[in-house]
């Protein structure tokens, strides 16, 4: 008969708790900024790799939407990407100028207009994705499946704090504004 050992249980440490030893919070030590070295070395990376399908890396993110779901109005785009409005409007251009996409007209609320995925942009996942999930593998080479998993999930658990955070900061955020 074998005994299993109990799982080992997670102290989770409120802000307050974590001991910072230098009082500078060295770069090493903050979160933020090695995600976002992290996410600025995967960005040139992936530029390098789509630049000569003359895609864009600001083209990349509403590609990948379109690829997931065609026909979203500018709104959605936006917000699926997580940029402005305007923003999102001069991307659409920009992949309209390379017959990437097309603007439709919505029937209903002519005011809205659906970006559609022509048969060149649909046909760009078939060359880029493939380079993206080199770029990822490339990023991931030296750690196991076991190590990008937890890395996977601490990352979806960073994200779950903070937009817990937020929601209540812009909730009393709200309340003092009426």
């Amino acid at each position: 008969m074998t005994t299993k050992k109990p799982a080992k249980s997670r102290k989770v440490l409120r802000p307050d708790e974590i001991a910072i030893e230098d009082a500078d919070f060295p770069f090493a030590d903050s979160v933020g900024y090695q995600v976002r070295r992290t996410h600025r070395a995967l960005q040139r990376f992936l530029q390098l790799k789509i630049e000569p399908h003359g895609v864009t890396l600001g083209m990349w993110y509403f590609l990948r939407a379109l690829w997931h779901e065609d026909g979203l109005n500018q709104r959605e785009l936006s917000r699926r990407v997580g940029t402005m409005e305007p923003t999102t409007l001069s991307a659409i251009l920009n992949m309209e100028k390379k017959g990437f996409v097309r603007r439709v007209q919505n029937k209903v609320d002519r005011r809205k207009l659906h970006v559609h995925l022509t048969p060149k942009g649909r046909a760009l996942k078939a060359k880029l994705i493939p380079l993206a999930r080199e770029v990822v593998a490339t990023a991931v080479q030296s750690l196991s499946r076991k190590e990008i998993k937890q890395m996977l999930d601490g990352l979806v658990e960073v994200q779950k704090n903070l937009h817990a955070t937020v929601s209540q900061l812009d909730e009393i955020n709200s309340k003092i504004v009426e």
